[in-house]
């Protein structure tokens, strides 16, 4: 079956801690990469859309290692090469789909990762790729004010920042001067608040790029924030992280890899109605 059934297209969503996103399975929409990116850009708005933070395509799998592989993209419509909490979602639904067992392998832009569904208690465990580029303490001027900020990469860059009390925090504000901040230029950097309770409790805020908002949750984000914290002594190998929306993503430290666990859910499915959004299809006036 080929995209050109009707005016219609079929649709996922699902959220993981509050991180919500669209998904479609593009071994049925066979939708070509270059339009990718404007359908994430058109979908995604919550006022004229669907409403989520990225959008992902399910597609076959070019790597032999890999059960599927994505596309990823955030609601701007800037490819991501990972995101935590939306590989949950899609290691979720490849579940229910049959596209994969409860033990599954992911090929994303930043690697292959492995993914373990729980189907029982709804959660799902997620191997993200290795940590890289850590860097601790850079000294850094953010709105007039020298302030401390350490940096890694978990799929994707993410500032870490800790704070007394995060609920003070002006993320919008310190999180938008982190993201364009030189020092992470070009590519910019998600932003991470967090504030540690004790060796196994942390509160974390994040800023996502691509999104350019706070965000009930950030999967890489937290894993981020456990590696650094580990990293400085102030956490120990297994951390219980409180997002914004109030749930809770466990984060493991095991050798050099790094765990990501937490609630996945699909909330509904639907068909977006392809004329009404301004949707591409192949062969499209450009």
């Amino acid at each position: 079956m080929s995209i050109m059934f009707g005016a219609r297209a079929p649709f996922y969503k699902l959220q993981g801690c509050g991180n919500d996103f669209v998904a479609l399975d593009n071994r049925v929409l066979r939708l070509p990469e270059a339009l990718m990116a404007e359908w994430a850009r058109r979908i995604c708005p919550r006022a004229f859309g669907v409403g989520a933070d990225g959008l992902f395509f399910l597609d076959h799998p070019t790597d032999a290692a890999a059960d599927y592989r994505w596309h990823f993209f955030n609601a701007d419509g800037s490819r991501a090469e990972m995101c935590g909490n939306a590989s949950r979602c899609a290691g979720r639904l490849a579940h229910a789909l049959g596209l994969a067992g409860v033990r599954q392998r992911l090929a994303t832009d930043a690697g292959v990762i492995a993914i373990e569904v729980l189907p029982d208690s709804g959660q799902v465990k997620v191997q993200l790729t290795r940590p890289r580029d850590l860097a601790l303490g850079a000294q850094l001027r953010v709105l007039g004010r020298e302030t401390e900020v350490h940096f890694v990469n978990t799929g994707v860059p993410h500032a870490v920042i800790f704070m007394d009390d995060v609920r003070e925090v002006d993320v919008a504000g310190m999180g938008r001067a982190l993201r364009f901040h030189e020092h992470f230029a070009p590519a910019g950097t998600n932003v991470n608040f967090a504030q540690v309770l004790d060796s196994g409790r942390v509160l974390v805020r994040t800023y996502e790029r691509g999104v350019e908002a706070e965000t009930l949750a950030c999967g890489t984000g937290v894993s981020a924030v456990q590696v650094v914290a580990s990293a400085l002594g102030r956490t120990g190998e297994r951390v219980e992280n409180t997002t914004t929306g109030g749930e809770v993503l466990v984060t493991s430290l095991e050798g050099d890899s790094v765990f990501l666990q937490g609630a996945a859910e699909l909330t509904y499915s639907g068909e977006v109605n392809i004329p009404a959004l301004g949707l591409p299809l192949p062969g499209s006036p450009a």
